[in-house]
């Protein structure tokens, strides 16, 4: 089925072509409908095209050295499928199938080189969009930060578990020591200028048995503020652990895609190198 300039004006690679350029482009170019499950093509097609998303959802993958189905990329609206391949027509390396209905733009060699052929400034055009994506790519991989575990943590912390620490930390603390210390001295030293009036006289039996009532209250707070360490330790792990994973997948597909942007922009060139025609040498 032909395609209309409105659905090409909607891809952005070609965003920046004019009317003329969107007419030659839409009279080369052919819409494609896939079924779901419907296979676009599989590891080592030659079939020499090339495709645009407009809507539906395509999974590509391809399979490792264990044998394993690997999802290389999941293409969104106006994003190219097979673009390396068709341009160096070489057969696909990967695996394409429609996960839904899907509809798709079906661009060959020949489109691109008639395109370039009458339009030859449709090709810097296209080089543009190719730069900004590379641009935009490279700015996600410098921007990419993780989320600070410790807001994470203090987002789930309960009320007891604050007040459990922050006892934690002042138990643990010089101020408390040196309170505590002054404490006892004070205590002590009324108890014995009062002699037989005193409240709690020698050996101070009530002041025991308050110490022994702050010991038993104090050591479960302190074992609860450990046990909120180590969960903390475990959590940061577990994020660490989830970051780098995600990490990893993304820096790898951004890696890809700035590979086959990088593709793309140089068989571009290399058209449009030999659609545009040669400088005439002037002689001395």
């Amino acid at each position: 089925m032909a395609c209309k300039p409105e659905v090409l004006r909607q891809v952005p690679l070609f965003e920046l072509l004019d009317d003329e350029e969107t007419a030659v482009l839409a009279a080369q170019v052919e819409v494609k409908t896939f079924a779901p499950r419907q296979r676009i093509w599989k590891i080592g097609d030659l079939d020499g095209h090339a495709y645009v998303m407009v809507s539906g959802m395509v999974r590509v993958t391809t399979v490792d050295e264990d044998h394993q189905e690997v999802v290389v990329d999941e293409p969104g609206h106006g994003e190219f499928l097979g673009f390396a391949s068709m341009l160096e027509q070489t057969p696909h390396q990967t695996n394409a199938i429609a996960m839904e209905e899907t509809v798709c733009l079906e661009v060959d060699r020949h489109d691109i080189a008639v395109l370039l052929e009458r339009k030859p400034m449709a090709g810097m055009d296209m080089l543009t969009v190719l730069g900004r994506q590379f641009h935009a790519a490279q700015e996600l991989v410098r921007g990419r930060t993780a989320r600070n575990p410790n807001e994470v943590i203090e987002e789930k912390e309960t009320f007891g578990e604050r007040i459990a620490d922050m006892v934690a930390s002042f138990g643990g603390s010089w101020v408390f020591i040196t309170s505590f210390v002054a404490l006892l001295i004070a205590y002590t030293a009324i108890s014995v200028s009062l002699g037989s009036r005193a409240w709690d006289p020698y050996p101070f039996i009530l002041l025991n048995l308050f110490l022994s009532m702050l010991a038993a209250f104090q050591a479960p707070i302190i074992m609860m503020s450990q046990n909120r360490q180590d969960k903390k330790d475990r959590l940061r792990g577990e994020l660490d652990y989830d970051v780098n994973r995600r990490a990893e997948t993304e820096i790898q597909g951004l890696s890809r895609k700035m590979h086959l942007l990088g593709d793309k922009m140089d068989d571009v060139e290399d058209l449009l190198r030999k659609q545009l025609p040669a400088k005439p040498s002037t002689s001395s």
